[in-house]
């Protein structure tokens, strides 16, 4: 299994982050797109490594054209010699329209269109034809010979979207080269929503499972000192509460009967009473959705939790851990958690 990690600081540190990660073994880094842009530290982090994936997890689609997007990670994948996985999200219809003041329609179907023109824009690139991609909600239809940037040595950027509905997932199945798994999900919902809508989008254009892959990041708790793990598991629960407030996460806990759970955090979000989230993640919600390992067990407790559905996993740790005992959780995360790529967990 492949282990990716997560870069959170920016500019400043993407560099010397990037090449620490490396060094510890990881296989991937993630550049998520919260309170800076990210795209911009995937080119330092190309620039400080050699070996590593490099990859967005997740970039805004949708505060993006197309256009804006394909060329900047087509720059990106000339600058790290064929390293790049793009990985898309639609965020929430409040972001888009209240943040971004970009339109929201049918977000399934414009994510579906964004990964074809994408690969639309791309092909022109590469193989030199006119473009000529017509949309729905969008329509690419000019390419001067000077804005052309030309062909790759390299194939075209891997692409991947963030998913947690059936019908984005189904979606993304059928157009993208791989799904990323929230962190708020659980084997379950994986189980009974998750993994039949791949199904039903790969059969639906002739795809094998083998060509898609799947990223999964659950939450996880380990800690070598002790003492801090009880804070590390109010962090989690507060977390777990943010996501759980938002109605478009509800699916997920109206599967496990926690529908209310929603109801009361979204009440306390629009209240502005956010350190009082937490405490309404009881133990049972809080061990669907996190991983409690000791670090020598962290493999085979996460290979319990997102069993063998999921191709690659996640993690991130606590930062300012000891080098060595952070190398050793990931090397034997990487050991203990492999398995065939298939199925999930029996939760039944």
């Amino acid at each position: 299994m492949q282990v990716d990690g997560r870069l959170t600081g920016g500019l400043a540190d993407a560099r010397a982050g990037a090449s620490a990660l490396e060094e510890l073994g990881y296989d991937s880094v993630l550049v998520p797109e919260v309170a800076h842009d990210g795209l911009l530290p995937v080119a330092l982090a190309a620039d400080g490594t050699s070996r590593i994936t490099l990859g967005t997890s997740i970039l805004v689609a949708f505060a993006r054209s197309p256009m804006s997007t394909a060329m900047a990670a087509w720059d990106l994948q000339r600058f790290s010699g064929g390293r790049l996985q793009l990985g898309l999200g639609s965020q929430v219809r409040p972001h888009i329209e209240r943040r971004f003041a970009m339109p929201w329609s049918r977000p399934a179907e414009r994510m579906s269109e964004y990964v074809s023109a994408l690969h639309a824009i791309w092909q022109a690139w590469q193989e030199g034809t006119p473009l000529d991609f017509r949309g729905d909600f969008t329509q690419h239809t000019l390419m001067p010979p000077r804005f052309d940037p030309g062909p790759l040595d390299v194939p075209p950027p891997a692409v991947f979207v963030a998913a947690v509905g059936p019908r984005m997932t189904e979606a993304t199945a059928q157009v993208a080269d791989g799904l990323i798994l929230h962190s708020f999900t659980t084997a379950r919902y994986v189980q009974e929503v998750t993994q039949p809508a791949i199904d039903r989008g790969l059969a639906a254009r002739g795809r094998d499972r083998s060509s898609f892959e799947v990223r999964a990041s659950p939450f996880v708790v380990t800690d070598p000192d002790g003492p801090g793990r009880d804070q590390a598991i109010a962090a989690v629960r507060d977390q777990i509460a943010f996501y759980a407030s938002t109605p478009s996460y509800r699916p997920v806990l109206e599967l496990h009967g926690w529908g209310d759970l929603q109801t009361e955090l979204s009440a306390l979000s629009r209240q502005g009473r956010w350190a009082e989230m937490g405490a309404l993640i009881d133990d049972e919600v809080f061990g669907a959705f996190v991983v409690v390992a000791e670090p020598e067990g962290l493999g085979e407790a996460m290979r319990q939790h997102i069993g063998s559905y999921a191709d690659r996993v996640g993690l991130t740790l606590p930062q300012g851990c000891d080098p060595d005992w952070h190398a050793g959780v990931v090397r034997s995360l990487k050991e203990t958690a492999a398995a065939p790529c298939s199925s999930p967990p029996d939760v039944s």
